[in-house]
């Protein structure tokens, strides 16, 4: 068994394909099947169900393959501990953020941060909160832009700002003649909100539990932008973060909420075992400037 073999383990076990396995590690599938087989007889034990249809892992199969990502991010951290002692702020650097905030903080982030950290490589990917948990964890990203508190040990974290939630509605609804709003008037109104898996959509249901409103049960959007358009159609009204508002905005109307502002807050992320530190700890003052 070697760290290529590991390797190899944990593309299968990811993509769940031997084919897709072999293609992202550039070798045939022959060859990686030969290989998955070896290990599997050398230890005992079988670590994948294999079918026409599908590869899944077995319960011991399980427990080897998290063996196995343990070991190949101590030895990226033993990478990253020799790259760094070249040169801490330079490299590739992996950032993770979810949708409903990549999309409006990664087009001003990365060129300050190409001017600050001219010999960092960004990286940046794009996937909703669970994943990019999972993916930190995993040693597949250096840090990630989340909604905070996160409640995970291993992880360590940093506030960056607050993004208060504004209330849209279209220009035409009674309600955008108001110059602001408590979250109490949102009693019996239904708001139009993101579908599964979004942070913000759990954050506004819980707005909407506390003050008796209630979610558009016949719409649902995949995006921001999705709903920006919805609520500009006079579809339905929603919370909308004010890093994603752009004023002044035809056919549609923000209207501040007052005290107590429904907000969330935004952190940056990484594992407490990164060796990365003295980047992510310049890199935390460069977002909150």
């Amino acid at each position: 068994m070697n760290l290529r073999d590991l390797n190899y383990l944990v593309a299968v076990a990811d993509l769940r394909s031997f084919i897709q396995a072999a293609d992202q590690c550039c070798i045939s599938q022959p060859t990686l099947s030969t290989q998955i087989k070896k290990m599997e007889e050398s230890l005992g034990v079988q670590i994948f169900e294999r079918t026409n249809k599908k590869v899944l892992p077995t319960e011991l199969g399980e427990q080897i393959i998290a063996s196995a990502r343990r070991i190949l991010l101590e030895i990226d951290t033993i990478q990253q501990i020799a790259g760094n002692a070249q040169d801490p702020l330079a490299g590739n650097f992996r950032l993770g953020a979810f949708p409903t905030l990549s999309t409006y903080i990664f087009p001003g982030l990365v060129p300050l941060i190409k001017q600050e950290l001219p010999k960092l490589r960004l990286i940046l990917i794009e996937e909703k909160t669970d994943v990019l948990i999972a993916q930190l964890k995993q040693g597949q990203l250096d840090a990630a832009l989340l909604a905070i508190p996160i409640h995970d040990d291993t992880l360590e974290t940093r506030k960056l700002f607050e993004d208060e939630f504004f209330l849209a509605v279209a220009s035409d609804n009674p309600l955008a003649a108001r110059e602001t709003i408590a979250q109490s008037d949102l009693s019996h109104q239904q708001l139009l909100l993101l579908d599964e898996g979004h942070c913000l959509r759990g954050q506004a249901l819980q707005i909407c539990q506390l003050n008796n409103a209630e979610e558009q049960q016949d719409v649902r959007a995949t995006g921001l932008e999705t709903l920006r358009q919805m609520v500009r159609a006079g579809t339905g009204i929603t919370f909308m973060p004010k890093i994603a508002i752009h004023e002044p905005e035809d056919g549609i109307s923000y209207i501040p909420f007052d005290d107590p502002v429904p907000k969330r807050t935004i952190g940056l992320v990484w594992r407490k075992t990164s060796a990365r530190n003295e980047l992510l700890e310049l890199l935390t003052s460069l977002m909150s400037a």
